[in-house]
């Protein structure tokens, strides 16, 4: 049994009648306010609401190729979505004047995601959906352009990979028994980012940001399309020398250079079978300052942006290649295929601290009056030679495939139906090698004391081959919309060791292979209540694969999820609301450095879970009477969640230890809200920008929370403004973190950490 202290059946009644009233809402509110509503796309004059039918085969088969490959495709497709599914746009993207391009600053605006920051920066993100588990957002499908990304999504899915977010044209996001096409992961959710698509026309676009902590932006892109060909050119780069104060000095920020590539050939525009091959190419590098170590509570308070001195020598590199080509074709009126085939290249070394005198470094923190010594080394107190050790925690992956979807649209009287047949192979490796340095602390700066052998911490090739294959079908009968479908995975997973004394590979210690196939079904149903308002509903199987060289007795992620939910829209005003239950058979936790484990990436399990939960979004846009040039938008989000084990057992992954039947899951928040208003003139808007986190627990537990286990609550503004000076060119500024609130967002894996302190941010945006 799941349970809640929380008054369901009141907030849900309430909820309801707010959403069932929403029809009367408007026009209430102009009446009160002696104020009109208007939808966007009515203002001035500007496009109608229902957007202009697609006229060459070219134009049909751009959306077509979105509604295979995308999670989403087009915004105006999630009306008929019955699941929950979000959308957000380049411009919604634009409007946060985030100086960093922080995914989980964008995240914040979409119900149901759960985030744990952790540097300030978004460089690694933590994103999970529906309480699947937030760590390196390894528990959700991650893809761009349609496509795996994460750099060994089966052998190894926490990975220290996130595609660069400020390059994005847009982010898509389904949960639910909606997104049972994309896997493997099917127990949160699907999360999408859209690159930058080949312009129609000749355009240069440009913006250039600055800000505090000596930090500059710039994006760059190029592109252009004739008649049977367009091409992109794309660069994204930013530096920083960040925001935390590293003890004797030196840098904490980071470098970004990420560039791309697209082309694309097609056949004529009304060609009566349409088809194109578009070649897309990337190359992402980052060196970054970064540390695990954070700081004891003592000194949070004191001074959270503090770095202690043992963490000078901490960098971060990593290089990410992707190649991806896509062919399409319209076979007929109502037959598509499309094909990609993708490989992703990924290395990085994280050289960080791993311990200091022998000492573990959670358990200094732990308990920092016992290890006083080792926590004065920490701050720069001299020490023995090779008394700080510091590991190269060297990976290399690849991942690669060719997935293929085949698209059929029946009719059969008043029913319509779009059938789609996915298949796709897939394999990839994670290889470590890595080594461990001594370095010794004379007077707060460290030196090397000691080279460790190549492959003397880790040597080991883990190894992942897939098929999947899922079929599923949108049936259209009159108001009712009905989504039946299954996915099914065969997965073969090795892991091979090798002996620390043998970095050339010569011989394996061992070989571990795990082999299982598996069967994913869902079903969606929707039904149109009005013009308005549709509801939905949905219940589908969860599933995350185990990762290679786990112990007979560890077992799949599984789950069974369901889903109730309404969205309505009326001129201007936009309601959802959704409740879900995760019901899980068994969760998985992985043994990582990133938790403040050891870092062998064994997985545990954590039997039954529930998770459930209750999500609200809502928008609505006001404007003056007779003013076609000013308006008022307005949007809140909130989400609830509520999970909790159901199972008494003793684990060896950190973050649960002895888990008593109750207990809370850690790094989940029970509650997530966020909010903005913005004011819109013909040439200039700002807008002003809140989002709220409670609490979250960082081992699992139940009762009131202690502070020294859990992270803080926060409330942070963000305030934006943007002038545009003629047409093409704007200028912009913001404020992150208005109030300059200082709160602890982590504490794993060694001490507390901060989020972005107030950050000032300038820049100016050029569209030809």
């Amino acid at each position: 049994m799941i349970r809640s202290e929380t008054p369901w059946p009141g907030l849900v009644l309430v909820l309801m009648t707010f959403l069932l009233s929403a029809t009367f809402a408007p026009n209430l509110i102009s009446s009160a306010m002696g104020i009109k509503y208007q939808d966007p796309q009515e203002k001035a004059g500007q496009q109608n609401t229902n957007p202009k039918p697609p006229k060459t085969q070219k134009e049909k088969a751009e959306l077509t190729i979105k509604e295979r490959v995308m999670v989403v495709g087009d915004p105006a497709a999630i009306r008929d979505i019955p699941g929950s599914a979000h959308f957000i746009t380049r411009s919604q993207m634009d409007e946060k004047k985030t100086l960093f391009g922080d995914i989980h600053r964008i995240l914040r605006q979409v119900p149901g995601v759960n985030i744990q920051d952790e540097d300030g920066f978004g460089l690694r993100p933590n994103i999970g959906l529906r309480g699947s588990g937030s760590e390196r957002s390894s528990k959700i499908t991650l893809m761009e352009d349609g496509v795996l990304v994460a750099p060994a999504p089966y052998a190894a899915s926490s990975a220290y990979y996130f595609p660069t977010a400020g390059r994005m044209s847009a982010i898509e996001i389904r949960k639910g028994s909606s997104q049972i096409k994309y896997g493997p992961r099917t127990n949160g959710g699907a999360l999408n980012l859209v690159s930058t698509p080949i312009p129609s026309d000749l355009g240069i676009n440009a913006r250039i940001a600055g800000g505090e902590h000596s930090t500059g932006r710039l994006q760059l892109q190029v592109g252009d399309s004739q008649r049977n060909y367009g091409w992109l050119l794309e660069t994204y780069q930013i530096q920083t020398g960040g925001f935390k104060k590293l003890d004797n000095g030196g840098d904490t920020g980071h470098e970004i250079q990420d560039y791309m590539a697209k082309f694309r050939l097609n056949s004529d525009p009304d060609a009566s079978v349409y088809q194109s091959l578009e070649i897309k190419l990337g190359k992402t590098k980052q060196v970054s300052d970064e540390t695990y170590l954070g700081l004891t509570n003592e000194d949070f308070r004191t001074d959270p942006l503090r770095r202690y001195a043992a963490s000078q020598e901490d960098v971060f590199r990593s290089e990410h290649d992707q190649y991806q080509l896509r062919y399409f074709a319209s076979l007929t009126s109502s037959i598509d295929f499309t094909a990609v085939a993708y490989r992703n290249e990924f290395f990085r070394n994280w050289y960080k601290l791993q311990s200091i005198d022998g000492t573990k470094l959670s358990k200094m923190f732990g308990d920092p009056a016992k290890y006083a010594d080792v926590l004065a080394i920490a701050k720069g107190s001299s020490s023995d030679a090779n008394a700080l050790k510091v590991r190269a925690n060297s990976r290399n992956y690849y991942g690669q495939g060719v997935q293929t979807v085949f698209g059929w649209r029946p009719s059969i009287g008043a029913v319509t139906n779009q059938v789609e047949f996915g298949l796709r192979y897939h394999e990839d490796q994670e290889d470590r090698l890595q080594h461990e340095d001594g370095y010794q602390m004379v007077d707060g700066l460290m030196s090397l004391t000691k080279r460790g052998a190549a492959g003397s911490q880790s040597n080991r090739i883990s190894d992942a081959r897939a098929w999947a294959v899922f079929v599923q079908d949108q049936i259209q009968w009159g108001r009712w919309s009905i989504v039946p479908g299954v996915r099914f995975e065969s997965i073969e997973l090795i892991r091979t060791d090798y002996s620390k004394m043998d970095p050339s590979r010569l011989s394996p210690t061992r070989v571990r292979t795990n082999e299982f196939t598996i069967a994913v079904p869902g079903i969606g149903l929707g039904y149109d209540v009005s013009p308005e308002m549709r509801i939905f509903g949905g219940v589908h199987k969860g599933f995350a694969p185990p990762g290679p060289g786990t112990e007979e007795f560890t077992d799949a992620e599984e789950s069974i999820n369901y889903e109730l939910g309404a969205r309505f829209d009326r001129r201007g005003f936009g309601f959802e609301l959704t409740t879900f239950l995760n019901d899980y058979s068994n969760l998985l936790g992985a043994d990582t450095l990133a938790s403040g484990g050891t870092g062998t990436g064994d997985l545990y399990n954590g039997g039954e879970v529930g998770v459930r939960g209750l999500e609200a979004t809502a928008s609505y846009q006001i404007a003056l009477p007779d003013s076609p040039i000013f308006s008022i938008p307005m949007r809140g989000t909130y989400t609830y969640t509520d999970a909790s084990f159901e199972n008494s057992f003793d684990s060896k992954y950190g973050p649960w230890g002895t888990v008593e039947e109750g207990d809370k899951l850690p790094y989940l928040p029970e509650h997530q809200f966020a909010f903005g208003i913005g004011v819109e003139l013909s040439s200039w808007r700002a807008s002003l920008d809140a989002s709220y986190s409670s609490q979250m627990r960082t081992k699992a537990s139940q009762g009131a929370i202690d502070a020294l286990s859990a992270t803080d609550s926060f409330f942070v503004w963000d305030f934006s403004t943007e002038v545009e000076l003629r047409r093409g060119v704007a200028v912009f500024g913001a404020v992150q973190n208005l109030t300059n609130s200082a709160y602890i967002v982590a504490r794993r894996p060694y001490g507390a950490r901060p989020g972005l302190p107030r950050t000032l941010v300038a820049g100016v945006q050029l569209d030809f």
